[in-house]
């Protein structure tokens, strides 16, 4: 068995695309109305149509589960980050382990929290 896509739900699937886009470089692989999949498996899914498969409200910035990249010019990244996307909401800005590694953590513009680190 194999691990294929992480999906999350969004409210404009467009938006996301850029957002996801601009700062990872992720591309469309495949756009199937109000479902579309980028490069690296990532699933964007519209909000209506999550709910409605679901039966339950989406609960924004739920902080059960993060998306995870590696970046080794972190600060390239952040710098790109707020050059893009002055408004982000960090859960926290640039730091760094007391194991070395430097994250920095923040919400998408649906609230799902994203973390961003140098390669361990």
């Amino acid at each position: 068995m194999k691990l294929k896509n992480v999906l999350i739900a969004v409210n404009d699937v467009e938006q996301s695309r850029q957002f996801y886009s601009d700062l990872f470089g992720l591309d469309l692989v495949l756009d199937n109305d109000g479902n579309m999949i980028l490069t690296d498996g990532l699933v964007l899914q519209d909000k209506k149509i999550w709910k409605k498969c679901l039966g339950k409200d989406i609960i924004p910035e739920s902080n059960s589960c993060e998306l995870y990249f590696e970046e080794s010019d972190i600060g390239g990244f952040v710098e790109r980050l707020e050059a893009y996307y002055p408004e982000v909401q960090y859960v926290n800005r640039l730091m760094t382990h007391s194991w070395g590694q430097k994250v920095v953590r923040f919400y998408n513009p649906d609230e799902n929290l994203i973390e961003v680190g140098t390669p361990m």
